[in-house]
């Protein structure tokens, strides 16, 4: 009988011990994904007019495309300035622990290391185009908060266009 008793407790806490492994799992998943959402910034024509050009951007140098081509375009500066901060860690990735996977006998652990980075960068990139088609503007998880371009500068630069047309008139 006490027997029994053992075996029901050490399985309760085998349940226990699975429950929490299960919630802690839970948690890094959420802090992955649980990303700062700037949607409401934007405004819904542009998300839906250049969706294609925030798309663009996450697929390796093809961030130059809605750099130069969709200037006015909050939304897709938004975007290309995570593509282009991706492209930036995958060339450094690639470039360091490429170069390190030549060295003999470690090389292999650099070369592991590199196969499970271009990963991360793809699915990363993976997420990106999903929030571009959906219309979202939220950051990568890890890369995200890098910003390299400004992309308030386009509603700045038509504020300052527009207060130039009004001068232009007044005279």
């Amino acid at each position: 009988m006490e027997e029994e008793k053992k075996e029901n407790l050490e399985e309760e806490q085998v349940e226990e011990k699975k429950e929490e492994k299960k919630e802690e799992d839970s948690k890094l998943v959420k802090a992955f994904t649980d990303t700062k959402d700037d949607t409401a910034e934007f405004d819904k024509k542009d998300i839906e007019d250049n969706s294609v050009m925030a798309l663009l951007a996450y697929i390796w140098i093809l961030w130059l495309i809605p750099l130069l081509a969709a200037k006015e375009s909050k939304f897709a500066r938004y975007h290309t300035n995570q593509g282009l901060v991706l492209f930036i860690l995958e060339m450094i990735v690639g470039v360091v622990l490429g170069s390190l996977s030549w060295i003999p006998t470690i090389g292999i652990i650099f070369t592991i290391l590199l196969s499970i980075c271009e990963l991360l960068c793809l699915i990363l990139a993976v997420i990106g185009i999903i929030n571009a088609v959906q219309g979202q503007a939220k950051e990568l998880p890890l890369i995200g908060k890098f910003k390299l371009i400004d992309y308030n500068q386009v509603e700045k630069k038509a504020e300052e266009d527009k207060e130039a047309k009004e001068e232009n008139k007044e005279e």
